[in-house]
């Protein structure tokens, strides 16, 4: 496994890290833990060494269910492991929607009561990366970035990072209390955030992204006719399921295919590969449940693609009008906040 340093932080990361939501959430019914706890140890055997998880990764039973799984899983290897987790979100679980709505809370009182808790559940003095899990529009980045200052002088965390923010939300938070990394969707067929990497590159910030794969579509292991239970997975309303994303992404599998082959790999591992070619402080963290998929996620950082390839794979990404239209939109919305 290649290893990697988040921005300027002095943060050293496997280059592919391992999201653990889908073990827990959002992915169908929770995975028993036994199976998991075998995995992350495989995944630790690896090279795997950031871990991430965060408070409200669960179930309506125990909505931390997905903490006490990698807390308990990865307790004999703490001192090898980057440990992730998150503050500042629950779930409406009795809205009767599917996904669940969010519900942020970024006051003070509330992320150290959350630390506490994250610590206790996975069985850690510290935390290495604290991600606030989204922007609440009603505390003040500032103030949260003070919290943040606060906490790494205790000695509770080491770094901290926000998921989901714009370019002024970066910035003033980085002001008051420096962010080792932002967490943002990214893949191929997510791409809007790329507007974003100028201002990281400036701040000496790294990039987590999450949902590499396109919650598994760039696997190419799924078709229109694919289904998903919409009371446990929330790839029943993602349109990237829908059989006109599939139409129109259909020059794009092709050609993942074509280089996938030419390179002896699989349209994962190039999607991977292609996210780590672009810039060398972005760090994917794709989910699995399989031992197979672990490993094969893993390889990907051995893949190099040439200048011409990663150009190649932009341009026909590109081509997809859904996505086009969502980078649009979203760039409107990266200087709001």
């Amino acid at each position: 496994m290649e290893y990697r340093y988040l921005g300027n932080s002095g943060l050293r990361v496997s280059a592919v890290g391992l999201g653990c939501m889908g073990m827990s959430h959002a992915y169908g019914a929770p995975a028993g833990h036994r199976e998991m706890t075998e995995l992350l140890a495989q995944a630790v055997d690896l090279g795997y060494t950031l871990f991430d998880t965060a408070e409200s990764y669960g179930t309506e039973d125990n909505p931390h269910d997905n903490e006490e799984l990698v807390g308990e899983a990865l307790r004999p290897y703490r001192d090898r492991i980057v440990l992730s987790t998150k503050f500042g979100i629950s779930f409406d679980t009795e809205s009767g929607k599917v996904p669940y709505p969010l519900i942020t809370d970024s006051r003070p009182e509330t992320i150290r009561r959350s630390l506490e808790g994250s610590l206790r559940r996975l069985h850690t003095d510290h935390i290495d990366i604290y991600w606030q899990h989204r922007v609440d529009t009603n505390v003040p980045v500032e103030e949260v970035a003070e919290v943040m200052n606060s906490l790494i002088r205790d000695g509770k965390i080491l770094h901290w990072g926000i998921s989901e923010a714009t370019e002024d939300t970066i910035r003033r938070a980085h002001a008051v209390c420096p962010l080792a990394a932002v967490q943002n969707r990214y893949s191929m067929m997510a791409r809007w955030y790329e507007a974003l990497f100028p201002v990281l590159e400036e701040l000496g910030i790294g990039l987590v992204a999450f949902s590499p794969l396109a919650n598994g579509l760039l696997s190419d292991r799924y078709t229109a006719s694919s289904s998903f239970d919409p009371s446990t997975d929330y790839r029943a309303s993602m349109p990237q399921f829908t059989a006109d994303s599939f139409e129109k992404n259909r020059s794009l599998m092709s050609m993942l295919r074509s280089l996938a082959e030419e390179k002896n790999a699989t349209p994962a591992q190039i999607s991977l590969a292609w996210m780590l070619c672009k810039k060398p402080w972005i760090v994917p963290i794709p989910g699995t449940r399989k031992p197979g998929r672990l490993e094969e996620n893993a390889k990907s950082a051995d893949i190099v693609l040439a200048e011409g390839e990663v150009k190649e794979i932009d341009t026909c990404s590109r081509r997809n009008d859904n996505e086009r239209s969502v980078r649009r939109n979203a760039r409107k919305q990266l200087t709001k906040q």
